[in-house]
Order: structure tokens, then C-alpha cells, then sequence
């Protein structure tokens, strides 16, 4: 892989960590973070589809474009019901592809499960602070919000852990 392509793979942490993955304060806040998580997975993955050959990397993409593509879906459900504003997918997608690493050291294949990894242990720590929040049922969605985190975990954790064993199988170098 030439050094134009990993250059232009978009990592999920520098996403996440761009798009302000920072612990949620509001309702709105926690619904920007994961939003932005979200599209930071798919776009990393539909990159990975374009990039890998390996067989493991590609499956582990398409879950990944499947399952947060579902999670942003009633994501959005939720938030509209409580007038909250979810961020235009367009400007996220946008976003996503101007965080560009440079990755001269790393195969694709190394970097996108190294960094789905990162991406999910801070994804995971996301929704969990959500998940634990204690609810105010004043805040528009609250009740929703924290339900939608507790439901999403089991799903994430199960990602992390298909994550860390694509990064044993694919070792940077």
C-alpha cells in the first residue's frame, strides 16, 4: 500500500477526538458525540471495503456500516421526538474526511483495527457515562437517551472485542 492511501485513511479516534467525543454534558451533547462517532465508523469502514484485501477487515467493516448505521438511525429517532438537533450527516461526513492521518509506518489493515479499537473503548466510555447518568426527566429525551445507551453497550463491547482480535491478527509493524 503506497503512502497516498494510508494517508487518506480517516481513523475513527481522530474523528471522535475531533468531532468532540469529550464526555456528554447535555442530552445534546452526548447526541453530537455519538452521531459523530457513528459517521466516523462508517466512513472509516467504507474506506476499509476500498483499501483491504483481507477477508476479516472487510466483515468486520460491513458489520460496522450496518450496525452504526441502525444506532444513528434510532439515534436520530430519538432525538427528533425531543427536538433535539442531531448533526447534518453531510457536514459529519465532511468533517469525517478532512481528519486525515498520515500513516507511513502502519499497513491499512494494522491502522483501521488499531484505531477500531481506540474508537470503541472511547465509544464504550461515551455511553456508559450516559448509560450511568442519573436521568432528569425534565431534559427533553433524557429517559430515551439513557435507555438508547444501555441498550447500545452489549453491541459495542462485542465490537471491541472483534476489534482487539483483528489487531492481533493484523500487528503493526
Amino acid at each position: 500500500m503506497d503512502g497516498f492511501n494510508l494517508r487518506h485513511l480517516a481513523l475513527a479516534i481522530a474523528l471522535s477526538s475531533s468531532l468532540g467525543t469529550a464526555f456528554a454534558a447535555t442530552n445534546s451533547d452526548f447526541v453530537d458525540s455519538a452521531a459523530a462517532g457513528g459517521i466516523a465508523e462508517i466512513e472509516t469502514s467504507r474506506l476499509a471495503l476500498e483499501k483491504s484485501q483481507s477477508a476479516d477487515i472487510k466483515a468486520f467493516a460491513n458489520m460496522m456500516i450496518t450496525d452504526h448505521g441502525k444506532a444513528n438511525d434510532e439515534l436520530a429517532t430519538i432525538a427528533k421526538k425531543h427536538d433535539i438537533e442531531v448533526p447534518d450527516t453531510t457536514t459529519l461526513v465532511k468533517q469525517a474526511k478532512e481528519k486525515i492521518l498520515d500513516l507511513r509506518d502502519e499497513s491499512f489493515d494494522a491502522a483501521y483495527a488499531n484505531n477500531q479499537v481506540k474508537a470503541h473503548e472511547e465509544t464504550i466510555a461515551l455511553f456508559k457515562k450516559e448509560a450511568e447518568t442519573v436521568t432528569d426527566d425534565k431534559k427533553p429525551g433524557a429517559v430515551e437517551l439513557k435507555g438508547f445507551a444501555q441498550k447500545m453497550l452489549p453491541g459495542l463491547e462485542k465490537h471491541l472485542d472483534m476489534a482487539k482480535k483483528l489487531q492481533a491478527a493484523h500487528p503493526s509493524k
